[in-house]
């Protein structure tokens, strides 16, 4: 039986490797037409590439030297005058007696130290700035001068469990004192909702169900009640909560 050459695939075979061969070269002629304009490229604005570099530089070594000699400095001193106003802070949240006084001393400072309010002006931006504003908030709340406290309240910032959720509270408690039950309920959500833990979310919850009741919007109230119960059943706010869902259920019906 005759046998017949493919020399027809043959062909193919070298017209294939010719043609991945071209492919391969004009490959590699693209790349370097692409080197060689980079090249031109860097050599026509070399001054300009070597001025914003050594602005890149100048200003990485800036911001390490910032850190380290202005910066983690002032971060330390603002700590060591925080010490002062804070032991007056913390024996008047524990003597009812010189309560407001020591509040006083604690906000304006004395014998030379400063209190919260020159902290958190002097030391803006650090932390123990940020926590003067806190602490000065919490002290004008304790004096009745709300909106002292609203204010400085409003100027501090915390991703913490606890102190974040009390701030932003705290300036619920304040518009409630004056009267702006609207206010003091968004207050009381956004305190409810800035850290889910079963401390302060039923606390505030159970604040804004309160208030609430009073904007005689049941309904909400009825629904933040709810919520403590099925949410945190052991928090201190669930124990008698059933009789707040009923008050808020049947106000509801009226």
């Amino acid at each position: 039986m005759a046998t017949y050459k493919k020399t027809g695939s043959k062909i193919k075979d070298a017209q294939k490797n010719i043609e991945d061969k071209s492919t391969t070269a004009g490959v590699f002629n693209t790349l370097d037409q692409t080197a060689s304009k980079s090249e031109q490229f860097v050599q026509k604005n070399q001054n300009i590439i070597f001025i914003v570099l050594g602005i890149l530089v100048a200003s990485i070594l800036g911001y390490l030297a910032y850190q380290k000699y202005v910066k983690a400095p002032k971060e330390k001193e603002a700590a060591n005058e925080l010490a002062f106003p804070k032991a007056h802070f913390e024996n008047a949240i524990n003597n009812t007696v010189a309560a407001d006084s020591l509040f006083t001393l604690a906000l304006k400072g004395a014998d030379g130290k400063y209190g919260f309010v020159d902290i958190a002006d002097e030391y803006s931006g650090t932390k123990a700035g940020n926590l003067a504003n806190y602490y000065a908030g919490i002290s004008y709340l304790k004096l009745k001068q709300y909106k002292e406290a609203i204010g400085y309240l409003e100027n501090f910032s915390s991703k913490d469990e606890l102190l974040g959720p009390v701030a932003k509270g705290a300036i619920g408690d304040a518009f409630a004192d004056i009267n702006q039950p609207n206010d003091a309920f968004d207050y009381y959500i956004k305190a409810a909702k800035l850290k889910d833990n079963n401390f302060s979310t039923p606390l505030f919850l159970f604040k804004a169900g309160n208030t609430a009741m009073e904007l005689e919007n049941y309904s909400k109230a009825q629904e933040l009640f709810e919520k403590i119960k099925n949410d945190y059943p052991n928090a201190t706010e669930a124990q008698n909560i059933d009789i707040y869902i009923n008050k808020a259920a049947f106000a509801s019906k009226k």
